[in-house]
């Protein structure tokens, strides 16, 4: 059944051909018994409900750029919130997460400046690299032994 496109029927002739053919039927379904026609109609019945729905195309905008020019198309405010409240979210996260440790920076910062002032030794005295040499052997060694032995001495 090789048909060269010669032989095709264009569009016109094609529905003048459908129409020709769906009055013959018609034509010829005037004579047919009763329960022939009952059976063509359970039949078509039939073919109906196993038919398959139609599909149906749904175009939805796309984000289309041209000669560096940004076209949005017709999208929704609500479209292009979907991308920017993420980033928004994203954003005020970082900015918490930076004053959050400048606090706890300041925190500790102050909780040192406490400590030196209410201290008996002058502040000066912790930037003396001799004197951190004492406290870390001399001074902290020396007190222990001095409570230890007069923990030793009798009363």
């Amino acid at each position: 059944m090789n048909r060269k496109n010669e032989e095709l029927l264009n569009p016109t002739e094609a529905d003048q051909f459908g129409r020709a053919t769906a009055a013959l039927l018609r034509d010829g379904s005037q004579s047919l018994s009763a329960v022939v026609k009952d059976r063509l109609y359970s039949a078509r019945l039939k073919a109906l409900s196993v038919q398959k729905p139609e599909k149906i195309a749904v175009y939805q905008p796309v984000l289309a750029f041209s000669a560096g020019n940004r076209s949005f198309g017709s999208r929704s405010f609500w479209d292009n919130l979907g991308w920017v409240a993420p980033l928004v979210v994203l954003v005020f996260g970082l900015i918490g997460i930076a004053q959050w440790q400048q606090d706890s920076r300041i925190n500790d910062i102050a909780e040192l400046d406490v400590a030196l002032l209410t201290d008996e030794v002058p502040p000066d005295a912790y930037a003396d690299s001799g004197f951190m040499g004492f406290l870390k052997n001399g001074a902290l060694s020396d007190s222990n032994q001095d409570s230890s032995d007069t923990a030793k001495l009798p009363s």
